[in-house]
């Protein structure tokens, strides 16, 4: 919660409690609890009150009575007790519930990323002039994705405007906040603190450095999820040297909004028969495993100055990761399969749904959410098939306690259930696959851990990785 959050709910317990007060203390506290809880509420209604404030607010309208109600006489009478006691808890039961859904659902607040450059961000739209988009019945619709790049900065002037999360201005994160919370089947009022938060990224911020190229990481979201959705992961990366670029995939990403102001929302949905949802998530990730080797070729455009984003000449598109989340890890270890121009393979608890896995060479990293009961007996066979049939040095790290929601920015902003967003708190789960991206980029994409904004970790990642769960290393079809 804000500041004037803070003053508005416990100026609401001190209005409750002043009616139970001496009399000599009675009336300062009612005086400045109601001072304080008008000018807070004012105050927050013109910056924008959050739905979890209306009921502290009624909390404190149901106490205001009874505490003014000894003021306005000649004496000092209360109500009595047995009439004052009901609306007493009354009030606090409503103040409790406004708090309690505040802490439970929170405006997300990133963390401060640990490397030593500031952070940029621009968005491109890109279109495909090869490949029909598939899921419209125009013919001359080409296939067009939305790229998101976070990248090192040079330090930007005080005071500069951080950029919206979840899109390039308020609306468009209204928009997407919405769609998530309609995909996810939720109120869209339970998200409505996702428009209001602030990255650290500075929109179209010059690029650090004198002249430093920087390697690459391309990123998917999960099904249904949008290009932002690991956002401070991705400028923790950025902040230690990397581009990384997060795709919106049309009719997969929960909406996606394109410059000429259309909306495109999801089209993806499940069956809930086997097969049939299986042949749905391979079409899908097909589609994303081709969106991904689309960019990567775009990189090259995009170095060169083709595009207006300030990156140019700053790109090593010789050193190029992919990465996704849950079904964009899939499409990652796909992407990676049939197109030699990735370097190396970040999968964040994402199934393979390659229907004909192939030997690739890149190595990878797969983090996995706590293998438990519950979680699909297939997964980690299929995983360990796959990263098996890379001829490169392979890394399968399950993280204790985390949820498949762990890996995502979600733990800033759901409520803590370790079954929905892991055990660890808010941001150790962030730290950590984080941390994890670094020592395995470092040591593929910069071998050595030499290059710029290095975070020096070993040639070899598995002793440092090894300290964030369980490892199994996979030493490669070719070793």
């Amino acid at each position: 919660m804000n500041l004037w959050e803070w003053l508005l709910v416990l100026a609401a317990v001190a209005l409750v409690l002043a009616r139970w007060l001496p009399p000599r203390p009675r009336r300062p506290v009612t005086v400045g609890a109601v001072a304080v809880v008008a000018v807070s509420g004012a105050v927050l209604g013109v910056l924008g009150m959050r739905w979890q404030m209306v009921p502290v607010l009624a909390g404190a309208a149901v106490a205001l009575p009874f505490a003014l109600a000894p003021l306005l006489r000649q004496r000092t009478r209360r109500a009595p007790w047995w009439l004052a006691l009901p609306g007493s808890v009354t009030g606090l039961a409503l103040i409790a519930a406004g708090a309690g859904a505040a802490w439970a659902l929170p405006t997300p607040v990133f963390p401060e990323p640990t490397g030593r450059f500031a952070v940029g961000t621009s968005v491109l739209e890109l279109t495909d002039p090869a490949r029909p988009e598939t899921a419209t019945a125009a013919p001359e619709d080409r296939r067009t994705v939305v790229a998101q790049f976070w990248y090192p900065a040079r330090q930007s002037p005080a005071g500069s405007r951080r950029a919206p999360y979840l899109g390039r201005t308020e609306h468009e994160s209204r928009v997407v906040s919405g769609a998530l919370a309609e995909y996810a089947g939720l109120p869209g009022m339970l998200l409505d603190g996702l428009p209001r938060a602030r990255t650290h990224a500075v929109y179209d911020a010059a690029a650090a450095g004198d002249g430093e190229r920087f390697p690459v990481v391309l990123f998917s979201p999960g099904l249904g999820g949008v290009r932002a959705q690991n956002t401070a992961w991705a400028e923790e990366l950025a902040s230690h040297g990397y581009v990384v670029v997060g795709l919106d995939h049309p009719y997969d990403s929960a909406a996606v909004v394109l410059s000429d102001g259309r909306t495109v929302r999801t089209e993806v949905s499940a069956t809930g028969e086997a097969v049939e949802d299986e042949r749905r998530a391979a079409a899908w990730t097909a589609v994303r495993a081709a969106d991904l080797s689309f960019v990567r070729a775009r990189l090259e455009g995009v170095d060169g100055g083709a595009v207006a984003v300030p990156l140019a000449g700053r790109l090593d598109t010789g050193r190029v990761a992919v990465a996704g989340h849950s079904i964009g890890g899939g499409a990652a270890l796909q992407a990676a399969r049939q197109d030699p121009g990735f370097a190396a393979v970040i999968d964040l608890d994402g199934y393979p749904h390659d229907p004909a896995p192939q030997p690739f060479r890149q190595p990878v990293l797969a983090l996995t959410q706590a293998i438990g009961p519950d979680t699909d007996p297939d997964y980690l066979p299929a995983l360990t098939r796959v990263l098996g049939l890379s001829s490169a040095t392979s890394y399968r790290l399950t993280v204790p306690g985390a949820a498949h929601l762990t890996f995502t920015d979600a733990p800033l902003y759901l409520p803590p259930v370790p079954s929905l967003v892991g055990s660890p708190d808010r941001t150790e789960g962030l730290r950590i696959t984080a941390a994890a991206s670094l020592v395995f980029l470092d040591s593929t994409l910069r071998h050595h851990a030499d290059g710029p904004g290095s975070t020096g970790g070993p040639a070899d990642p598995a002793t440092a990785l090894s300290a964030y769960g369980t490892l199994v290393v996979h030493p490669g079809s070719g070793a």
